[in-house]
């Protein structure tokens, strides 16, 4: 069949910023949901497509919403399933379908002169019911890690910042950072970690296709601190084999592409990722611990509000961003008594061994989902 016989695509609707009115009503642009507003354009459920910039993004939504005039919507499914047709859509590669040079754009009357061959409804019901269970699990896995996320920096500011910690006394002395914990002190973060420069890795050697080295970058940290696992890059060269990664090495960005330095100095927690091996690029620091038991306090500690105001205003570059090592170890913070450390060690290492495991299994759901995407498309999986 046509493409047009099987849906009606339709252009979105134009929605200035000023004229948003908050809401509840979602706001899809080329890039996904862009914010809310108080009145819907189309009914749910909906599936849309970027017309320009994104080409092949494709989202799904079962409330009403407002498809922005940068997107392509379903105005009719034909009696197909829609939660189907997101999933099929999702295969048919729009980005050959460009109809402008200067901006990447799709052309709806082409993309309804695509052939393509559809399954019968019952199939297509079957099909988004193992596609849908695969996609509800990843969902329930990132808001579980979400949350674990949040009680465990609720755990450190309660302890840290709150000075709540287990046995308290309340017993205070002054500080230049106000009142502490008696026993506990001030001091520049060189007096526990130093951080070691990566390796300025040849650019003639960084691959797209995948290779058993995995070169991490500023890309792998997420805002506000965290292990971004989308965005890899390749490696095909020799290197000195003191610049390979290891999990639980603690890491910080020391360069920024982003105007507002987006992840400078954040830190993350290197994973293991089976087959794989993590070498440490130039851009980022690895943290070297004098005390090991400083390790899980200090992750948190270079995700705080004050560590952050504190690396960005000593930060040089305009359009990038960079931070050193020095400037890092010269942040003042409050450091513990080593007992304090040992118990917060004890009381947060399982809840980050949690949020490990469902990142992980993310990752396995996402290369299933995706495997088996195409095959059940061209029907060479039978349901």
């Amino acid at each position: 069949m046509k493409l047009g016989d099987v849906i009606t695509l339709k252009r979105g609707y134009d929605l200035p910023q000023n004229n948003r009115v908050h809401g509840k009503i979602p706001v899809y642009s080329s890039a996904g949901l862009s914010g809310y507003h108080n009145e819907y354009k189309v009914k749910g459920p909906g599936v849309i497509t970027g017309r320009y910039g994104t080409l092949g993004e494709v989202f799904f939504t079962d409330s009403d919403y407002w498809p922005h005039n940068t997107t392509l919507y379903v105005q009719n499914y034909k009696g197909n399933h829609p939660k189907f047709i997101y999933y099929f859509l999702k295969t048919l590669g729009f980005a050959n379908s460009n109809d402008k040079t200067s901006v990447p754009g799709v052309n709806r009357n082409d993309l309804h002169e695509i052939n393509v061959t559809i399954p019968s409804k019952e199939t297509q019901v079957r099909i988004s019911e193992i596609l849908s269970s695969i996609d509800e699990k990843i969902e329930l896995n990132r808001q579980t890690a979400q949350t674990l996320e949040a009680i465990a920096q609720a755990i450190f500011k309660e302890w840290f910042v709150d000075f709540n910690f287990p046995g308290a006394t309340g017993e205070m002395h002054e500080s230049e950072l106000g009142e502490i914990p008696k026993g506990w002190k001030v001091d520049a973060l060189s007096e526990v970690i130093s951080i070691k420069h990566g390796y300025a890795f040849k650019g003639e050697y960084f691959s797209d296709e995948e290779t058993d080295d995995i070169l991490l970058t500023p890309g792998n940290f997420k805002i506000g601190g965290g292990f971004n696992y989308s965005k890899f890059k390749y490696y095909k060269g020799d290197f000195p084999y003191d610049y390979i990664l290891r999990q639980g090495d603690i890491i910080v960005t020391m360069t920024d592409l982003s105007k507002d330095g987006d992840t400078l100095g954040y830190s993350a927690i290197v994973p293991a990722i089976e087959g794989k091996r993590l070498l440490h690029n130039q851009r980022i620091g690895k943290v070297l611990f004098k005390e090991k038991d400083f390790n899980h306090f200090l992750y948190f500690v270079l995700q705080q509000n004050d560590y952050r105001n504190f690396v960005l205003g000593s930060a040089t570059g305009s359009t990038v961003r960079h931070t050193s090592p020095p400037r890092i170890c010269e942040y003042r913070s409050v450091i513990p008594q080593i007992e304090i450390l040992n118990k917060f060690n004890q009381s947060i290492k399982p809840t980050l061994a949690t949020i490990e495991s469902k990142i992980q299994e993310n990752k396995i759901l996402t290369q299933l989902r995706d495997s088996l995407l195409p095959k059940l498309m061209k029907g060479e999986i039978k349901i």
